[in-house]
């Protein structure tokens, strides 16, 4: 199973705009834009402090992901991560659903997703923060940091799972982060 790398940042406005200034300056090219919507499921194989299994949607695309952290106090986090295009997302929840995989997590998030030679800079909102990944070798992930030069960056350890448990709002069993709906 590969072994995801990245450290999670906690923004401020100012920050964010900051960095997206910033990121063309150290080379970094703005590959897409993305509105996701993240469904976490838990069932009785699944320990959800330390794993997850996810269905994220984006447009007509979709993702099953299963990650597994790795033991560690570095704000550098590894994580083993399989992940697959699913054809039919509605179709993959009624299998999981089958399986005895249950829904408890949904959140949406705003992502934009830069590279930079083989490291990935996104920044995301989520209704409930903003937040830069930079995912990459630690040794990437450390020079990046530098070149953007922001003050007072400040590392967030908390996976968004964890976030959404602790910011969303439950309905119908499950927690949910969701953004208003545009009028």
């Amino acid at each position: 199973m590969p072994v995801e790398i990245e450290k999670k940042y906690r923004l401020t406005q100012a920050q964010r705009e900051e960095i997206l200034v910033r990121l063309p300056k150290i080379g970094a090219r703005l590959e897409r834009l993305d509105f996701e919507v993240n469904t976490l499921y838990a069932g009785d194989s699944i320990d959800t402090d330390r794993a997850v299994l996810r269905l994220r949607r984006v447009g007509s695309r979709a993702l099953l992901t299963f990650k597994e952290r790795l033991p560690g106090s570095s704000p550098i986090k590894h994580q083993l991560e399989d992940e697959t295009t699913v054809g039919d997302a509605d179709a993959m929840d009624a299998i999981l659903d089958s399986l005895g995989f249950n829904p408890t997590l949904i959140y949406e998030k705003r992502r934009q997703i830069w590279k930079l030679q083989d490291t990935e800079i996104v920044i995301d909102e989520l209704p409930f923060g903003l937040f830069m990944e930079i995912e990459g070798e630690e040794d990437a992930i450390n020079d990046i940091e530098k070149a953007l030069a922001i003050k007072r960056l400040k590392a967030e350890t908390a996976t968004y799972p964890s976030l959404t448990r602790d910011h969303g709002v439950e309905n119908n069993g499950v927690i949910e982060a969701r953004f208003p709906e545009q009028k």
